[in-house]
């Protein structure tokens, strides 16, 4: 007999090695002696008030032995000789579709701009101590994409869009740790995810797939509304009958590049801002209404905030509790911050983009000579705002949370996660009026709902600028481009996806998509 039970423990409680045990039991009303196992099935943290209780939903096993393996179970077969997909992109999108592809009995041939992840973090060292940015090999491209070298977080609100608990499975069944099968919010951490991403590409790679790094795609030839050939920056040409491109919201080229050849895109709503980033002391403070060092069995705190100004969402993105700032930018002359942590979220910062919704109808008519690339436009111009105020490095302009909402210049600015430095820069008066006012707005708000948040000592830092993609990349119910037979576009780089979860979802439904005739 198996029983599904909720449980709920204080942090007392969580110091006792049998306490899911003892408490099963009491609940059940049954002995001890009579469970043969227990799963967790979910566990979350709530903090709500000073007792903070840990919410445990779990399987008990009466009188009957556990199963031992997961009831997923991955087919992948040798397609060495089989029919090719090719697939543009080696990031979540990229890497599921190809996976996907394999099980449905079809050979995956990848082609990413970027370099493995060994070999990437040489660039990434680059960028990071020498301010020298490689265009196709940087914390967003590469082998797994900008997810390798972020937090990992793997929480998605898309649980419409295809099978969850699938894609976490497939991450346990490459590597990562069975906790994010349980975790409410479920993260891998930049330290483990480049191992995963390796085995993951080990396991096409064995089973008669392709993958080749620095391979750029620059050019494609079009024939009765079809791709037939995809062309390199080396110069070589590949034969194509199936594309499903999945480049990520940062391929500024292949948004030209379809662009130029009248393949239709459309500009799309995104986000953009700032990264604000606090001592950890102060989040876990407000968060688990404690002083000093948080409770040791609790992980560094995080936070959700979301504000309305002026008819526009103000929110936090991507929050990294523990984690570090990094340069994200793609190319010379352009300042971008991003955020990861390692899995065991242990620095002493955390960091969150705080951005403004911008409405790509309503808040971008000085850029409407620019098309459907009126976004990304815009998106540049403030990228290199970033740059000239930061002293034309990757240091990056910042300001003290107080001196921003006031409008001050910093005299002095706190101490930062961010490796390349911070230049005080009055951000206040820089950032465009519909994003500087707005988020001034919105951190009094949030100030006001975690009382602590607003303070001198936080550092904000420009800009955190790529959230999503500024374009949009139609297809229709065939998941297929409307003019373009056999192109699929797939993942945050169309506008489908948000997150790794999420684009991974997205690229398995591609592949089901391409397969179908081929």
């Amino acid at each position: 007999m198996v029983k599904d039970i909720q449980l709920r423990l204080t942090l007392k409680d969580e110091e006792r090695s049998d306490i899911l045990l003892v408490k099963a039991a009491q609940y059940l009303d049954i002995p001890k002696e009579d469970i043969t196992g227990i799963k967790i099935v979910r566990k979350s943290i709530d903090a709500r008030k000073p007792k903070i209780i840990l919410n445990y939903k779990v399987s008990v096993y009466i009188r009957e032995v556990p199963p031992k393996a997961s009831a997923y179970q991955f087919d992948y077969k040798d397609v060495s000789k089989a029919k090719a997909v090719h697939i543009i992109g080696f990031g979540p999108a990229g890497m599921w579709a190809a996976l996907r592809c394999i099980e449905l009995g079809y050979k995956p041939i990848i082609l990413e701009r970027g370099k493995n992840v060994k070999d990437r973090r040489r660039d990434l060292k680059a960028i990071n101590q020498d301010h020298v940015v490689n265009e196709d090999s940087n914390y967003c491209f590469g082998e797994g994409g900008a997810g390798t070298y972020s937090d990992g977080k793997l929480y998605t609100r898309s649980l419409k869009r295809g099978d969850v608990r699938r894609i976490f499975e497939n991450l346990v069944f490459h590597g990562a740790t069975d906790e994010i099968l349980v975790d409410a919010h479920p993260h891998i951490g930049t330290n483990k995810l480049p191992k995963v991403v390796q085995n993951i590409r080990e396991t096409i790679l064995n089973h008669g797939g392709e993958v080749h790094f620095e391979s750029r795609v620059t050019d494609f030839t079009v024939k009765n509304n079809k791709i037939v050939s995809l062309l390199l920056q080396n110069g070589n040409e590949m034969p194509t009958e199936r594309v499903i491109l999945a480049t990520g919201h940062s391929a500024r080229d292949i948004f030209y590049l379809l662009n130029e050849k009248a393949i239709a895109i459309k500009s799309k709503s995104f986000a953009m801002g700032v990264r604000v980033e606090h001592p950890q002391h102060i989040i876990d403070a407000i968060q688990y209404h404690c002083s000093g060092n948080r409770h040791e069995l609790l992980p560094a705190a995080s936070y959700s905030l979301v504000q309305q100004v002026n008819e526009r969402g103000v929110y936090s993105f991507c929050m990294c509790p523990g984690g570090f700032i990094v340069p994200a930018a793609t190319a010379d002359g352009e300042v971008v911050v991003n955020g990861m942590s390692p899995s065991r979220r242990n620095n002493k910062f955390a960091n969150s983009g705080i951005v403004v919704e911008i409405n790509a109808d309503k808040d971008l008519r000085k850029y409407e000579q620019f098309g459907e690339l009126k976004g990304l436009e815009f998106q540049k111009d403030l990228e290199r705002l970033a740059f000239t105020a930061g002293g034309r490095s990757q240091v990056a302009p910042a300001q003290r949370l107080t001196d921003f909402v006031e409008g001050r210049l910093s005299s002095s600015l706190n101490d930062t996660s961010y490796q390349p430095g911070l230049k005080s820069a009055p951000l206040h008066s820089l950032l465009p009026k519909l994003i500087g006012s707005r988020l001034r707005k919105g951190f009094e708000a949030f100030g006001q709902k975690m009382k602590g948040y607003y303070t001198e000592e936080a550092n904000i830092v420009g800009v955190e600028s790529r959230t999503s993609s500024p374009v949009n990349i139609p297809r229709n119910e065939t998941l297929e481009h409307p003019q373009i037979s056999n192109l699929f576009p797939c993942g945050e780089g169309g506008g489908y996806a948000g997150g790794i979860v999420s684009a991974a979802m997205d690229g398995e439904r591609c592949a089901e998509a391409a397969v179908v005739g081929l």
